[in-house]
C-alpha cells in the first residue's frame, strides 16, 4: 500500500512538479528493484534457492496467502499487546536472513568456496541488520529495503511459474483493496510498525535534511509530515511476476528480449509503471491506498501484453 502523509495544497505549477518528485523516486525505486531481481535470479537459481519444490503448483499460492494472513495477524495482535520488540526481532531475523540468500548468490559469481562465502555472506548480513537496529534513518531502511525487496522477488520469482503467481497477485490485489477500504487494517498495522524503524516501506523524503529518527521521535498533533511512504510489498509483489516470465517462459520457448530482459517481462514492468501512474493521481490526494490493484492490474496486463508482442506461450 502506499501511505502519504501531509500533502500540500497544489498552487502552482512549479508546487505540482516538486511535489510529484517523491512519487516519481518511488517509481524509480520499483524499476531498481525489479532490474536487480532479475539480475539475482540466475545465481539463486543456480544455488537452489526456490522456495518451492513444484513451482507450477497453484497450490503456492494459496499457501503463501495463509502465511500471510497468518503473520498479519501475529503482527496486530503483538501491536495490541504492546509486544513491539517480538515484532522487530522476528522482521530484522528475516532480513537478515533474507539479505544472507542474496549476498551468497552473488558471491557464488566469484571464485570462492563455500565456507568462505556463508562466513563473509552471513557477516555482511549481520553488520547491515545492527546498522538497521542502532541507526535506523531514511536512507539506511531504504538500502536494506532495495536488497530485501530484489531478494524476496527473486527468490520468489524462481519458485513459481506465470499461473500461479498471477492467481497469488490477483487474490493479493483484493486482500489488500479489502484491508485498506473495508477492514482498514493494514492502515493500523502501518502504522503501528512504522515507530520501530524495519525495512517493511520505503522512505522518500521531501528534502535531503530529513531525519526519520527525529521524525518518530518529535511527534506534534497536527503537524506536516515531511516524508512519502510505499510498502515494500508494492515493490516486491508485481517484481515476482515480471522475474517468473524472465525464468520461465525462456525454458518452454525462444522468446524476443531486449538484453537479458524478455518481451513478457518487460512487458510486466512497464505495466507496473502504468499501474503506479495511475495509482498516483489518487495517493496525490493525500489519503492511504490500496497500491496492489493498481501495481498487480499493470503488470499482468503489462505482461499479457509482453507476451503478444512475442509469441510466446501464455504460461
Amino acid at each position: 500500500m502506499i501511505y502519504i502523509f501531509g500533502v500540500a495544497e497544489l498552487s502552482s505549477e512549479k508546487t505540482v512538479i516538486k511535489d510529484y518528485v517523491p512519487m516519481l523516486v518511488m517509481a524509480g525505486i520499483i524499476l531498481v528493484v525489479q532490474i536487480t531481481a532479475l539480475l539475482l535470479a540466475a545465481p539463486m537459481n543456480a544455488n537452489d534457492m526456490q522456495a518451492f519444490e513444484d513451482p507450477d503448483s497453484t497450490s503456492n499460492a494459496i499457501y503463501y496467502i495463509g502465511l500471510i494472513l497468518v503473520f498479519t495477524g501475529f503482527l496486530l495482535l503483538a501491536i495490541k499487546k504492546n509486544m513491539e520488540w517480538v515484532i522487530q526481532l522476528v522482521i530484522l531475523l528475516a532480513v537478515g536472513a533474507t539479505m544472507y540468500y542474496v549476498f551468497y548468490a552473488l558471491l557464488s559469481l566469484v571464485d570462492i568456496s563455500v565456507m568462505t562465502n556463508n562466513i563473509v555472506s552471513g557477516l555482511v548480513a549481520a553488520i547491515l541488520t545492527i546498522l538497521l537496529y542502532k541507526f535506523p534513518e531514511w536512507y539506511v531502511i531504504d538500502i536494506v529495503g532495495l536488497i530485501i525487496g530484489a531478494g524476496a522477488s527473486a527468490i520468489f520469482g524462481i519458485s513459481l511459474s506465470i499461473l500461479p503467481v498471477i492467481v497469488l497477485l490477483t487474490l493479493l490485489a483484493v486482500y489488500d483493496a479489502i484491508s485498506v477500504y473495508k477492514t482498514k487494517h493494514m492502515i493500523d498495522l502501518a502504522e503501528g510498525v512504522m515507530d520501530l524503524h524495519l525495512p517493511i516501506l520505503f522512505v522518500i523524503p521531501k528534502h535531503l535534511k530529513y531525519s526519520f529518527i527525529e521524525d518518530s521521535l518529535n511527534k506534534e498533533e497536527g503537524k506536516e509530515k515531511e516524508a512519502f511512504f510505499m510498502g515494500l510489498g508494492d515493490a516486491i509483489m508485481p517484481t515476482i511476476l515480471v522475474v517468473s516470465a524472465n525464468v520461465f517462459l525462456v525454458q518452454k520457448a525462444t522468446i524476443a528480449s531486449i538484453g537479458f530482459i524478455s518481451y513478457p517481462a518487460l512487458g510486466a514492468m512497464i505495466g507496473t509503471i502504468i499501474g503506479f501512474m495511475a495509482l498516483t493521481i489518487l495517493v496525490m490526494k493525500g489519503k492511504p491506498q490500496a497500491g496492489l490493484p493498481f501495481l498487480n492490474s499493470g503488470v499482468i496486463l503489462g505482461y499479457l501484453a509482453g507476451v503478444l508482442l512475442s509469441g510466446a506461450p501464455l504460461y
